[in-house]
């Protein structure tokens, strides 16, 4: 029996699916452990690509899911099936596949925070959820690879701190959105989660973000001894630095 391993998400540049993945993976999950759980999905049509970039002068990891839009039509055929996967497609994906039985829980965990958040704010079943286009496999491989690390590291405890968000508006499928998006401040809602808002235009926390913070048993702790971090890159380029740090501690 190990010591409880207790994570620690420091949102304080908001919190998106890459972004955590990067962190764990900085913080000791491997790439080999990630690609082989991926591999156990039926998805295909994505690269993904793991380095080491500078941000703000500091080395961090970088996780990035690369499309093939341009991929030929004759490629990847039953992709075009995949265009507009519904929830009950996704759980049905993940029940049937041969995931670790500790990745297929937290995945399963992870989506349903999703979906039940898109069918709230659209006022459907979440039956009638459906995760968009390409989007869907984004959100597969984020949210399957955020439970395959947290599986490999051991993580009995997830705790976040506030989540700090931009603001103005952002471009979906849907049209113009506030910020923060309608799923997120849905899951917010409904998993307690403290919501920090910037004068920052821009989307900080992503529902697949926001999901992952769901996760949490609490905020952290006054007093922790720090056992080892972890920081993953964002995309975007902010006033502050555009990392989450992930640390493994012992709370006191």
């Amino acid at each position: 029996m190990h010591d409880e391993n207790t994570l620690y998400l420091e949102c304080r540049s908001g919190i998106s699916g890459d972004m955590t993945v990067a962190a764990l993976l900085d913080l000791g999950a491997t790439e080999e452990h990630l690609r082989e759980e991926l591999r156990k999905l039926p998805v295909d049509g994505y690269e993904i690509q793991v380095k080491k970039v500078v941000k703000s002068g500091l080395q961090v990891s970088d996780f990035d899911v690369i499309l093939e839009h341009e991929a030929p039509a004759h490629t990847h055929d039953h992709m075009h099936t995949h265009v507009h996967r519904s929830w009950a497609d996704i759980e049905k994906m993940l029940l049937e596949s041969d995931l670790k039985p500790r990745v297929k829980a937290l995945s399963l965990q992870m989506f349903r925070t999703v979906a039940e958040a898109e069918a709230h704010v659209h006022g459907r079943s979440i039956a009638e959820v459906h995760f968009h286009e390409v989007g869907a496999v984004s959100s597969i491989v984020d949210i399957v690879g955020t439970a395959a690390c947290l599986d490999e590291l051991n993580v009995d405890k997830v705790l976040v701190s506030e989540l700090t968000e931009g603001c103005g508006h952002v471009h979906c499928q849907h049209g113009e959105l506030p910020v923060p998006v309608p799923a997120v401040l849905e899951i917010a809602a409904a998993h307690h989660l403290t919501l920090h808002q910037m004068d920052q235009e821009g989307e900080m926390v992503t529902p697949t973000g926001a999901a992952i913070a769901a996760l949490s048993e609490g905020q952290c702790p006054g007093a922790y001894c720090v056992k080892k971090i972890g920081m993953g890159a964002g995309k975007r380029e902010y006033k502050t630095t555009n990392i989450l740090r992930a640390m493994l501690i012992e709370e006191k």
